[in-house]
């Protein structure tokens, strides 16, 4: 048995994660949910102590100077060829990507990480956020009612065509918010960073690939990156650090959020408030004091949409590059509309230059 400990890093890696039993998952769901109950399921399962790791194709890609960089949050990977095709474009050569399944009904039980290697011909790191105790939000139970998740891992990455070193896995979140039902679905984990070091100009650069939890309110998200930058002093002391995330500032817990009269309310007197949250989540206090910047490696594009379909929809920039240590150019957002006016996910992507100082 292993302890999910907050800010503490892992580094044992695997060729294959191992999911977790149909008899297991169902036992889980049915059993007793106490945080006990939960700490003790997420000691147990092995899924979330481990990296699947494999190496680019030969050669690998070696960067002299700079490094383009993209991040996603890739909406459980429903698209593969589409999602490819979009990194392709984008043209980074570091790829963080969070929201990616394993063996879940809702993707047609494929491994979307490997299905994106493949695809991009580039090396990964994935690390299981959760194991998903059922079919997933309230839409995927309706869409997929009767079916039963293969493996039930649901996570984030790091892929790229440059030689990766050090992969390891930070928890930023270990309370089992998700165990007990109380968000609509049930699953064993937690909030995490995936990490690995690449090589830019022959100095260690870390990359961190972030999902914070969209439940939380501005505390907790407070304490889910003062979590991260304790694991990122570990693995990387003072050296260079890019992150790259859904941190998800909301500026509030999400009910408010979710209340479209609410947000009118805040938007008519701060306009900026959800494409600008700096002075609403103190996540950015908490980045700034360990020497992490946004200013220059982040557009002041929105990166997502809520209700798209509204005369006056709200869009607010949920996603995010600090670096520390770095360079940053060209910060672009990218539309995650693809051919046919397909929405691949409901995050656009991010993408920045940077190079060692």
């Amino acid at each position: 048995m292993v302890a999910m400990t907050l800010g503490e890093l892992t580094f044992d890696t695997c060729e294959e994660i191992s999911g977790v039993s149909v008899a297991r998952r169902r036992a889980l769901a049915a059993g007793a949910t106490s945080p006990e109950d939960h700490a003790r399921a997420a000691a147990e399962i092995d899924a979330l102590h481990n990296i699947e790791f494999r190496k680019p194709p030969s050669p690998a890609l070696v960067l002299d100077g700079s490094a383009r960089v993209a991040f996603w949050n890739i909406d459980r990977g429903r698209h593969p060829d589409a999602s490819a095709a979009l990194l392709v474009n984008a043209g980074a050569d570091v790829n963080l990507v969070c929201e990616l399944d394993l063996g879940m009904a809702r993707t047609g039980q494929r491994h979307t990480t490997r299905d994106l290697a493949d695809r991009l011909s580039q090396g990964y790191a994935f690390g299981v956020e959760f194991v998903e105790l059922g079919l997933g939000d309230k839409n995927e139970q309706n869409q997929h009612v009767g079916e039963e998740n293969e493996a039930g891992l649901h996570g984030a990455a790091i892929l790229s065509r440059c030689t990766m070193t050090r992969p390891a896995l930070c928890r930023v979140e270990t309370d089992g918010l998700w165990f007990n039902g109380t968000y609509g679905q049930r699953r064993v984990g937690g909030r995490m960073a995936v990490a690995a070091t690449i090589q830019i100009g022959g100095i260690d650069v870390g990359f961190f690939s972030v999902h914070f939890d969209n439940y939380g309110d501005p505390k907790q998200r407070g304490a889910q990156m003062r979590a991260l930058l304790a694991g990122i002093e570990a693995y990387a002391g003072k050296g260079p650090v890019l992150i790259g995330g859904d941190f998800n500032p909301l500026t509030t817990a999400i009910p408010s959020f979710m209340d479209q009269k609410w947000r009118a309310a805040v938007v008519a007197e701060d306009p900026q408030r959800f494409v600008s949250p700096m002075c609403y989540e103190p996540l950015f206090d908490a980045a700034a004091d360990a020497g992490f910047d946004w200013h220059d490696c982040n557009s002041p594009d929105p990166t997502f949409c809520i209700e798209r379909e509204c005369k006056v929809p709200t869009r607010a920039r949920l996603d995010w590059f600090f670096t520390r240590g770095l360079v940053a150019e060209r910060p672009t957002t990218v539309s995650s509309i693809g051919e046919d006016d397909v929405l691949i996910s409901d995050h656009d992507l991010i993408a920045v230059t940077i190079k060692p100082e």
